[in-house]
C-alpha cells in the first residue's frame, strides 16, 4: 500500500472518530480529551507511515535505480538469495541490490538471507502492485559448503525469513535451485514441480520426463553423457533430501511436501566459490568411495532459471486502491456499529427515564388542597414531565438528534401518553389559612367561680363578643380548649378544664345555632401554661379558655345524630 493511501486511511479513521464524537453524547471535557487524542494519533500515524515508507525504500539500494521495471511489469519477480550470487549477477557491492531483467522475468539479488524480509518490504514499497508476482529463489550448491552445521543454520535462517514474510501477509512461492559442477557440457534443467515424484527435463522450451529424455538420443556418447547426468542428478537429489529439505520444512507451505513450489537442479561445467573438501565431495566419498578432484573456476557464470519461471504461480493481487478501500469500508462498518449501539443505548435510557417519570407522577396521591405535602411532590413530578414533553416536542418538530437516530428513535410513542397526563393534571384549590392569627382567649375568673364549671351570670357579655368573632368565619372548625393553673390535683384540674370548655361549647351552640360538627372540645389541665405558676398573676393567666378557628373539610356539615349527640372530643389531647 502506498504512503498516500496509508495517510488517507489515517485521516479517514480520524474523521470517523470525530463523527462518533458528534453522535455519542459525552461531556465537554471528555470530548476535548478524545478529540485531542484522536488528532495526535492521526498525526503520529501519518508520521510513522512516512518513516516506515522511507525506511523501506532505503532498504532497497539498487546499483542502478533506473533498472527497476515499471509498475505495470507483470512477469515474475524473483528474489534471489543463497550460494553463487556472483555467478548470476556478477560482482556487486554488499550494500547494493542488483537486478537482472530477462525475457521471462526479473531477478532481484538479496545480499544475505537475513535481508529477505526487508528487501521484500522495500520492493513492495517501491512497487505496491507486485505483491502477486513475487517469488523466492533459494540456491543451495553442495560444492559451496564444507560444514553440515553451517549449512543447516543457513537454511534455517532462510526459513525464518520466509515465515516473517508470511506473517506480514506475503505468501512467497519458493524455487529451490542447486547448481552442480560436471565434466560434461551444460545440461538442461531438471525440476520437480509441486512435489512431483519424477523429475522433469526442461530443454529448449520442451518439458519431458527423465526417462523420455534418456531415450531421445541414439548417439552412444550422448546417451552415455545423459546416463551420467542422470546418476549425478540422483546423487544431488539424495543429498538435498538428506542435508537441506529437513531444515527447510515450513508449516502451511504451498507445495505438497510443505517445502517448495519448484525444486530444480542444473549441471554446469564450472561452479564459482566452490570449496575443497565440500559436502558434495564428502558425500561422494562416503557413498561411492570416489574423489572429485576437478579444478573450480572462481569467475564462472551461472545461467538464470528462465525455463522454470512459468511454474511459479502469478497470484491474483488486489490493487493497493482496492485494499485501501476495503480497509476504509471496514473502518466505516466498525464506526457504524459503534454509532448504532450508542443510539440503541441512548433510546433505551430515554424510554426508561420518561417511563420512570410517569410512574413517579402516578404513584403520588392527588392532594385535597395545596398545603398538603403531596402537593409539593406532585408539582415537582409535573415539572419534570413538562420538561420531558418539551424535549420530545422539540424532537418531533425539528427531528431527533443523531444520538437517537439511525431508525431507532422510540420517543415518539411516549409523547402522546405524556401529553395526555399533562392535559389531565388538575391543581388542587387554595386551602384556607391553617389557623386564626390569634385565638380568642377568655379569662376563667370572668366566666367561672373558683373550682366551678358553671358559667357566671355576668359572663354573657364576654361570650357574646367571642361568638361574634366566631360567626364571622362560617364553616370553620371551632376548637375550645380549657386550661388551669398547677395548683391542686392534676387529674382534677384536667377534668375541670374539660368541663369548663364543654360549658362554653354548650352556650355557644345554644345561642349561636352552630352545628355540633363545627366544635371540638379539649381539656389540657395545667399541661400548657403560658405564664409561670410560681406567682399569683401567672396562675391567673394560666386559668383560661382558648377558642381557635381551624379550617377542616366537612367540619360544619349538618349533624347526623340526634339532639343529644356530644361534641367531638380530641381524645389524644385529654
Amino acid at each position: 500500500m502506498t504512503l498516500t493511501l496509508k495517510r488517507a486511511l489515517w485521516l479517514w479513521a480520524g474523521a470517523l472518530t470525530f463523527a462518533l464524537l458528534a453522535i455519542i453524547p459525552l461531556t465537554a471535557w471528555i470530548r476535548a480529551i478524545v478529540g485531542l487524542t484522536t488528532l495526535c494519533g492521526v498525526v503520529l500515524g501519518c508520521a510513522l507511515a512516512s518513516r516506515q515508507a522511507a525506511h523501506q525504500r532505503g532498504s532497497v539500494r539498487l546499483v542502478d535505480p533506473m533498472t527497476l521495471p515499471v509498475a505495470s511489469f507483470r512477469q515474475p519477480v524473483v528474489l534471489t538469495c543463497g550460494d553463487g550470487l556472483d555467478g548470476l549477477f556478477g560482482t556487486i557491492p554488499e550494500d547494493r541490490i542488483g537486478l537482472r531483467v530477462t525475457a521471462h522475468g526479473c531477478y532481484v539479488r538479496v545480499p544475505s538471507v537475513k535481508q529477505l524480509a526487508v528487501v521484500t518490504d522495500g520492493i513492495l514499497a517501491l512497487r505496491p502492485g507486485w505483491g502477486g508476482q513475487l517469488g523466492v529463489m533459494f540456491m543451495v550448491n553442495p560444492g559451496a559448503h564444507s560444514d553440515d552445521a553451517v549449512l543447516a543454520g543457513h537454511v534455517r535462517a532462510f526459513r525464518h525469513q520466509m515465515a516473517m514474510a508470511r506473517k506480514r501477509g506475503i505468501d512467497l512461492p519458493l524455487m529451490l535451485v542447486s547448481y552442480l559442477q560436471t565434466l560434461q557440457g551444460a545440461e538442461p534443467w531438471f525440476s520437480w514441480d509441486n512435489g512431483q515424484a519424477n523429475a522433469r527435463v526442461r530443454d529448449a522450451g520442451a518439458c519431458v520426463s527423465l526417462a523420455e529424455w534418456l531415450r531421445q538420443t541414439s548417439d552412444s556418447c550422448a546417451q552415455a553423457d545423459r546416463m551420467h547426468a542422470s546418476i549425478q542428478l540422483n546423487g544431488v537429489v539424495a543429498w538435498l533430501q538428506d542435508a537441506v529439505l529437513p531444515h527447510l520444512s515450513i508449516r502451511n507451505a504451498r507445495s505438497a511436501h510443505g517445502v517448495a513450489t519448484v525444486c530444480a537442479v542444473k549441471l554446469v561445467p564450472a561452479l564459482p566459490h566452490a570449496v575443497k573438501g565440500s559436502l558434495w565431495q564428502q558425500w561422494l566419498r562416503s557413498k561411492v568411495a570416489l574423489a572429485d578432484n576437478r579444478q573450480f573456476v572462481p569467475d564462472a557464470l551461472l545461467p538464470f532459471p528462465d525455463p522454470l519461471l512459468n511454474v511459479l504461480p502469478l497470484r491474483a493481487q488486489r490493487s493497493p486502491v482496492l485494499r485501501a478501500s476495503v480497509a476504509a469500508l471496514w473502518l466505516f462498518a466498525m464506526a457504524g456499529v459503534v454509532a448504532v449501539a450508542s443510539s440503541a443505548w441512548q433510546n433505551t435510557l430515554l424510554v426508561r427515564q420518561i417511563s420512570d417519570d410517569l410512574r413517579r407522577y402516578a404513584a403520588i396521591p392527588h392532594p385535597i388542597h395545596r398545603e398538603q405535602r403531596e402537593f409539593g411532590w406532585r408539582e415537582d413530578a409535573v415539572t419534570v414531565l413538562r420538561q420531558d414533553a418539551q424535549r420530545l416536542d422539540a424532537y418531533y418538530r425539528h427531528g431527533e438528534p443523531l444520538a437517537f437516530g439511525f431508525g431507532l428513535y422510540r420517543g415518539e410513542r411516549l409523547r402522546a401518553p405524556l401529553l395526555t397526563v399533562l392535559a389531565n393534571h388538575v391543581e388542587p384549590p387554595e386551602a384556607l389559612p391553617s389557623r386564626v392569627a390569634s385565638p380568642v382567649r377568655l379569662d376563667s375568673l370572668s366566666l367561672f367561680a373558683v373550682g366551678s364549671a358553671q358559667l357566671k351570670p355576668d359572663s354573657t357579655k364576654v361570650l357574646i363578643s367571642a361568638l361574634t368573632d366566631i360567626k364571622a368565619q362560617p364553616g370553620w372548625l371551632i376548637v375550645i380548649a380549657g386550661h388551669t393553673d398547677a395548683s391542686g390535683d392534676a387529674e382534677k384540674n384536667l377534668r375541670l378544664s374539660h368541663a369548663r370548655a364543654s360549658a362554653v361549647h354548650d352556650w355557644m351552640q345554644h345561642m349561636g345555632g352552630i352545628p355540633d360538627s363545627c366544635f371540638a372540645v379539649q381539656g389540657f389541665g395545667a399541661t400548657q401554661p403560658i405564664a409561670s405558676n410560681d406567682t399569683e398573676a401567672g396562675r391567673a393567666t394560666n386559668r383560661r379558655v382558648d377558642i381557635r378557628l381551624v379550617p377542616e373539610v366537612g367540619a360544619c356539615a349538618l349533624p347526623t345524630a340526634g339532639p343529644d349527640r356530644q361534641p367531638p372530643v380530641a381524645s389524644s389531647d385529654i
